[in-house]
Formats: C-alpha cells, structure tokens, sequence
C-alpha cells in the first residue's frame, strides 16, 4: 500500500470487516481498478452475507461458474445493481466513480445532505448527476481542485474501499445520532457484536500494572471490539491519574464507547484511594437509615463518574443470613430481608441519580452459603418458597423500582435449576450454577420476575466456574442462558473467538446476540456516553470539588458513628468507658491496626492524658501488658473465612484474662459481627463494622464517652 497511505484506515477498517480481502500473495494492490464484479462482492459481502445465489443464471454474461456469480446475483436480486438493455452485466468491466455513487447510494438508501455540490462542474447534466449530489452534499465523495468530479473515470481499489468506509461511518453515526440501535447493530459485524458483550479486566500487562492505554490495550480494544473494562486498584495511582486513564480509554474506543466498571461497595471493597472511605454496607444496615443510604450512594456515583467511571457492581443484596458465610459477611446490609430491601433500593436511587448504573448482586443469592464461590461451587439447597420469601425478596423490589444491570452468582439453585453436567475438573457430576443456567436467568429472572434490564455474570475467573466448564465452554453456555455482558473472561481474546464462532455455527443465536447489545447500547445511550464528553482538562479541575471534598467526608462520618452497635455491656448502659489518665493497651493480632487505633485514641483523647501501648496477641508479653493496665481494646476481625472455623482462641484467651483480673475493656469487632457466637463471657464490646479509619475512630469516640452508641445489629447471632 506504499502508493496509498492515505487509504490504509480504510482498508484496514474494511478487511477487518470481512468486506474487502487481498490477493493469494499478501497484497491488496491498491492502485488497481474495481470491476463491476468485484464492487458487487464487495457489497454482499457487506450487506448480504448470509445470502444464497439464484440457481437461474442472471446474466448472460455471468455463467453460475463465474467466481463473482454468487455476488453478482444476490446484488441483483436486491436491486443494487442493474445489467444493460442486452441481459449482459459486464463483470469485468472498470466500475466509474459515477457508477460508484449510484451503487453506494441506492445500496445504502442515502437521502441529500446539507453541504454544497456547486463545484462539481461536470456533473449537471450527467446520467448519475443525483447520487454524486447526494453523495457530495452527505461529506462521502468529492471532486479535484479544478472544480470537476470526473464521473467517467474508473476508481482504484483504495477509493472504492475509501468510498465504502465512509459510508459505513456515516450511517453508523446517523444511528448513533438517532439512537436507532437496530440499525447501528445492523452495521456491526459479529466481531464487533459479541465484543459489547466482553468486560475484561485490565490490571497487568508484561508483569506490570496497567495505569496507561499501553499496546496491549491498545490491541485488544480493536482487535475484540470490547465494549467494556473492569478497573481495579492495581490500575489506580490517584485521582488525576485514573481520570486521565478512563479518558484515553474512551479515545481509544471508536463510535461505541466504552462501559468502565468498578466494584467500589464502600467498607471492605473499594478500589479507589484518596476517595470517601464509606464505612461499609452492614455499617448501613446497623444504622438503618435509608436516607443515609441513598446520600451515600450518591457521593459515591459522583465519585465515580468525576473519575471517567460510568458502572458500579453494587450493591450487594444478599442477605447474610449465615454467618459462616466466608465471602459476604459485612458486605451485605444484614439478615433481615426487609432491611436488605429498604436499604438496597435507597443505594439503587442513589447511584442513578448520580449518572451511575446501578450493577446489584448477586443474583438469584449469594448470602446463605458456607463456599466461596471464588473457590468453589457453592449450593444452595433452599425451596422455592424460601427463595422467593428471603434470598428473592431483595432483587424483586430492585426489579420493581428500575434496576438496569444485575449480576448473577457462580451458585446452584436446585429449586430452580436441578440438571447436572459432568466436570472438566474431576469428571464428578455437578450442578448447573446460575450464570450458566437458562432456568435461572431466562426463565426465572426475565420470565417469572420481569427484568429487561442488563444481565452480567459474576467475574469468570473465580473456580466455581472455571474448574468445572471449561473456560470458553462457559462463555458459550453463559450467553445462551441469556448473560449480556461476561465480566473478566480468563482470556478475552480466546472468550471473544469462541463467541464468534458460536454465532457461526448457530450454537449461539444471531437474535440473542442482536437483544444482548441493544440493551447494552441503550443502557450506554442512557447513562449519556454517546454525549459529547467534556475536555480533559475540564475533568481534572472538577476533581478536586467532588473526589473526597468535605462534604462527602461529613456523610462518611455520619454513617460510621451512627452505626457503632453495642455487642456487651454489665449494666446495659454501654461499654466499659475509658477514664482521664488510664493506661489504655490495645490489644491486636495486627500490628499495623493497632497502630492505627492509638493513633486515634491519642489524637481524640489529647485531652485526657492517657497512656498507650500495643499489645500483639499471641505475643510472649501480651499479658504482662494487659496487667499494667487500666483499660484494654480488644481489636477482632473475622472475615473472608468460616466463623466456626476461625481460630478465635487469641480472643477468648484475652477475654478470660481481663475477666480473671476484673480489668475495663471493650472487644471492638472490626469486621463480621459474629464474636458473640463464639467468644464467651464478653462483658463490655462494640461492633463498627469495619477496619477503616472512619469505622474505628466512631467506635474510639464511644470509648471516650464521646459519642453515644445508637447502631442496631443488623444480624441475627444464631450458629
């Protein structure tokens, strides 16, 4: 293509289009001439490609063993092209740039634009004098510097492929415009359909993390098609660099931009530093204030589309009825399907009114299970009464009041799905989980419960689904089932193969595909990400007024200290306080958290002269510690594993040291709130929910008689 440069966009674009190809040796021979015959290849190729040929012969000229006949017909029959008044079609003949537009525009049914066509000084009177005005005055052809357009004159591969493409574009933008989905997916090939369906994640490239569009994204944004992206941590150095980041990542994307996701929950899952560090939502659920709810939500949403971020994957509503739960525990709201439904709705109004998808999880039920789906493949054994009474509750009422992107569970429901597949892993027989599960997700949630919203599965690298199905026999089975998006295919290059090959030999509809992206599209159009976007630098200066400003941080506060739930207490009055000039040790297994948790006594009791030290459990001088002292902070956190089997013994043995010795103190739980299943004779203790700084220092203030404790447990303690 060294004698056409200035075409190579757009013989790139076509090929990858499957429109245009070269010849048997690697070249595309730009500088040669288009005939009739390949021009009407070009076309089907386009617009008709599932087509058959007439068995009758169209031409007299065209024999059906004519290697273009199957083109040449086709174009015929649906009236693009048009033979002489002698039944021949001159297959061989040069196309004429006048011929060209004409083809064009019948082809694509293009009405006049409104740029002039008074140049085109040799045009006015000719045979094709309409599509040439139409074409010019569209932008899609011009004419030479001398004024003329040279109709009669045949065009080379480059112009024709140049011609076809900006065509193409233009159609694709008038339907972007229009919001006319069907015929913008209409113009998107295969590749480019099963692509919106993809949302990798992006954290390494070459062993390093990914904070720039580097090549590799570079590659497989195009040669995917990708129609989304996960963002972690590991992507995120602050708040200027992740803005700048989800800007050149929308540059990079083409016509369909791209949905940029997060889980950004508040407490125990959050990616963003420098943000408001919410407390968390079983923090929430101790509150119990739906309006606190939503104002969180909502400063959250703000955060996240300052950022260049349009989909949150929250909330959580599950219900954490079991606290041997090892994966949701404080992420959830609580036990009480009520609560998680109050609660969770409120997060849902937030987050949209901010301009943030709403992405709940995880659908049908995630919260009475005692295997983490990360690890394994979890079961859950419930009734369909049961079901619909508690786990359904929550995701009922979501549906009911709009919600627009639900996440599916990596778990089996019997009650809904009992078939079983043979496992890739051991070749025992195993359920069908959700995500894979058509019962689930086309019967039960579009059918019985209604949603028209977005579906994505849950992340596929997590073993309840990739030990078992295979890693692109599951991205199969998932958009069967009726999955729109799949989140972090274990290879998005191989995921994206084998859907395109899927749709290829029918195994996965044509249909299906066409109704996952229209909600996707719709759902982007919704949310303003085919709006003209605002400058970089418009981005970055608002930064500063929403990522963490005070206002945001005053909310923070607010929930953390209306949350701290007393857990013990002697005389039911609250935790033992600690008093003007104690010794206050606070004993931890963490270091680095006890650290955190004097710095805050120090700093919110200044005036008290207290006295500090660290105690870490386990340590040969814990107790010497605790007997020189006057108070103790007990610190526990329990999460991300079985509570019954977690080793609790530290705690215990403090507790019955402290009691032994008559000692003030408080068990301060950090994380699930379940120590009072499993640590005996606790006599004074708090619950915040959470080991961040908000958290802790609401419960430090009820220590120092400071604040008063109002949270209520937002669980039931029952093994």
């Amino acid at each position: 293509m060294q004698y056409s440069k200035w075409a190579e966009d757009s013989i790139n674009y076509m090929a990858n289009r499957g429109t245009v190809a070269g010849y048997g040796n690697g070249q595309f021979k730009p500088e040669g001439r288009v005939t009739r015959a390949q021009a009407a290849a070009f076309l089907v190729r386009e617009l008709y490609p599932e087509q058959q040929p007439d068995t009758k012969q169209t031409y007299s000229d065209v024999s059906t063993s004519y290697p273009f006949y199957r083109e040449i017909s086709i174009a015929a029959r649906n009236g693009l092209t048009g033979g002489f008044p002698d039944g021949t079609f001159h297959p061989d003949a040069p196309i004429t740039r006048a011929e060209t537009a004409a083809l064009l525009t019948r082809a694509y049914e293009l009405t006049n634009g409104n740029q002039s066509t008074a140049g085109l000084s040799d045009t006015a009177t000719h045979w094709a004098a309409e599509p040439i005005r139409t074409m010019s005055s569209n932008g899609l052809i011009g004419g030479y510097s001398d004024g003329t357009f040279r109709p009669n004159q045949s065009v080379s591969r480059a112009e024709f492929t140049v011609f076809m493409t900006r065509v193409i574009r233009f159609e694709r933008a008038a339907a972007i415009e229009a919001h006319d989905w069907d015929k913008l997916i209409s113009y998107m090939t295969v590749s480019e359909q099963v692509g919106q369906m993809l949302m990798p994640d992006i954290r390494q490239y070459n062993g390093k993390a990914t904070t720039t569009v580097n090549d590799g994204i570079k590659s497989n944004l195009h040669d995917q098609n990708l129609g989304g992206l996960i963002i972690f941590d590991k992507n995120i150095i602050d708040a200027k660099q992740l803005t700048t980041f989800t800007h050149d990542l929308q540059a990079e994307a083409g016509d369909i931009p791209l949905f940029l996701g997060i889980d950004q929950e508040g407490g125990v899952v959050k990616r963003i530093p420098g943000g408001t560090n919410l407390p968390g939502q079983m923090a929430l659920g101790a509150a119990g204030d739906a309006s606190l709810a939503e104002a969180a939500a909502r400063l959250t949403g703000e955060e996240l589309k300052a950022l260049g971020l349009q989909v949150n994957f929250a909330p959580v509503l599950d219900i954490n009825s079991n606290p041997d739960n090892p994966i949701i525990g404080m992420r959830s709201f609580s036990s009480n399907p009520d609560l998680v439904t109050k609660l969770g709705l409120s997060t849902i109004r937030g987050l949209q009114q901010s301009g943030v998808v709403a992405a709940v999880k995880h659908f049908p039920g995630h919260g009475d299970t005692t295997v983490d789906s990360h690890l394994g493949l979890p079961v859950l054994n419930h009734t369909r009464e049961r079901l619909d009474s508690v786990e359904l509750k929550p995701f009922k009422a979501a549906i009911g009041s709009g919600v627009e992107m639900i996440m599916t569970a990596h778990i089996a429901f019997p009650a809904v799905d009992n078939d079983h597949v043979t496992s890739l892993k051991d070749g025992s027989s195993v359920p069908i989980p959700a995500t894979l599960s058509k019962k689930v997700l086309t019967g039960l949630l579009r059918g019985e419960l209604g949603y028209e919203g977005v579906i994505i599965s849950d992340a596929f690298t997590m073993e309840a689904i990739a030990d078992h199905f295979g890693e692109n026999q599951a991205v199969v089975r998932a958009a069967q089932a009726g999955v729109d998006i799949i989140l972090m295919p274990q290879d998005s290059a191989s995921a994206h193969q084998a859907l395109v090959q899927a749709v290829k030999n029918g195994s996965l509809l044509e249909a299906s595909v066409h109704d996952s992206v229209k909600r996707i599209l719709e759902l982007k159009a919704k949310y303003g990400l085919f709006d003209p976007q605002e400058s970089l630098s418009t981005q970055l200066g608002a930064l500063s007024k929403v990522v963490g400003s005070n206002a945001h941080r005053a909310v923070e506060t607010e929930i953390a200290e209306k949350a701290v739930t007393v857990l013990a207490s002697r005389n039911s009055a609250g935790p033992d306080l600690i008093q003007a000039g104690d010794r206050v040790v606070i004993a931890a297994a963490d270091e680095e958290q006890a650290k955190q948790l004097q710095k805050q006594l120090t700093q919110a009791g200044s005036s008290m002269s207290l006295k500090t030290d660290i105690a870490i459990i386990g340590q040969a001088n814990t107790n010497a510690l605790l007997n020189n002292a006057d108070y103790v902070i007990a610190a526990s956190y329990q999460f991300r594993n079985v509570a019954s089997q977690f080793d609790w013994s530290g705690t215990q043995g403090i507790i019955d040291y402290l009691n032994g010795k008559s000692k003030r103190y408080a068990l301060l739980s950090l994380g699930n709130p379940y120590e009072m299943l499993y640590v005996d004779d606790v006599r004074s203790g708090l619950a915040v929910y959470g080991k961040q700084e908000p958290n802790t220092l609401a419960g430090i203030k009820v220590l120092l008689g400071q604040l008063e404790p109002k949270g209520v447990l937002p669980v039931t303690l029952e093994q």
